[in-house]
């Protein structure tokens, strides 16, 4: 597991409560019971951890954990997407 994806990981066990048996790549964050507000909340979460910008429209909850993990490695590489 990279450390981006074990970050995500992290997040959504220890701030939002999933299981950490639940989180798969392929996991889509609504199948995790993120909701709109969570969903708004994680992506604020995500920015502190990895220093990156997300606006609230890039983390949604069809999105799966490897499209997060993917928009992460995008931005820190430059990408603003």
């Amino acid at each position: 597991m990279d450390s981006q994806t074990a970050g995500i990981v992290e997040l959504l066990v220890e701030r939002f409560g999933v299981e950490a048996d639940e989180v798969r790549d392929d996991s889509r964050m609504r199948d995790l019971d993120l909701d709109s507000l969570a969903l708004v909340e994680f992506g604020l979460a995500v920015e502190q951890k990895f220093q990156v910008k997300v606006s609230e429209d890039e983390i949604g909850p069809d999105n799966t954990v490897q499209d997060v993990v993917r928009l992460i490695d995008a931005k820190l590489a430059g990408d603003p997407r």
